[in-house]
């Protein structure tokens, strides 16, 4: 299974001045193209202290100068990970426009206004989710889960306030490096990584 991509120039000529700005060029040309389900699906890769990997789909909520943003259960892995160890990895996967988009940096929880904000914005069931789900604990039964839910909504009917979780919220990551790879023919990919430098970024290529 093999696919010959054949893309434009992805050269630095055609790169935006910083990272978040080229990030939002490709993703309003992904968003905008109607190729992906999901384009805000993105893998996220935690380590614990001692080196061990993991990795996860999850959906980016925000970006903006200051990082990438995404919500979770605290107690879930990828939360206490990131409480012991930081740093983390961001993958986009846009196969259908054969380009990536790979972040590495540190992840911070958001302030709690963010999270509650961003908390209301949630459909009710998914509001209710967040409490009946203690994300990556074992559970005995689909029934027991079910049934937490259930309780929860009685107690909270549809147009209800509920309350944001406190084990639940966001993470920022703060990249320290960006890269943006475009599939090319024969394999010469292009890769234009941005690296931060003091208060700006350099900008390298890689080979493919």
């Amino acid at each position: 299974m093999r696919e010959q991509y054949r893309s434009q120039d992805f050269t630095e000529k055609d790169l935006a001045a910083d990272p978040m700005n080229q990030f939002a060029r490709w993703f309003r040309q992904v968003a905008a193209g109607g190729m992906l389900h999901e384009p805000n699906a993105m893998v996220v890769s935690t380590a614990t202290p001692e080196g061990r990997p993991s990795s996860r789909t999850v959906l980016l909520k925000h970006y903006d100068d200051r990082g990438f943003v995404f919500f979770t259960n605290y107690g879930s892995r990828k939360g206490r990970e990131l409480t012991a160890n930081p740093y983390a990895s961001l993958l986009f996967p846009w196969h259908p426009l054969a380009r990536q988009v790979i972040v590495t940096g540190s992840a911070a929880r958001v302030g709690r206004d963010e999270t509650v904000a961003y908390f209301r914005t949630r459909p009710h069931g998914s509001q209710l989710g967040a409490w009946a789900s203690e994300q990556s604990s074992v559970v005995g039964s689909r029934e027991e889960l079910v049934g937490r839910y259930e309780e929860l909504d009685a107690r909270y009917p549809e147009g209800e306030k509920v309350p944001a979780p406190p084990q639940w919220g966001g993470f920022r990551v703060v990249p320290d490096t960006v890269e943006f790879w475009q599939g090319r023919e024969n394999r010469l990919h292009d890769r234009l990584r941005y690296v931060r430098e003091g208060t700006g970024w350099r900008v390298e290529r890689l080979c493919p």
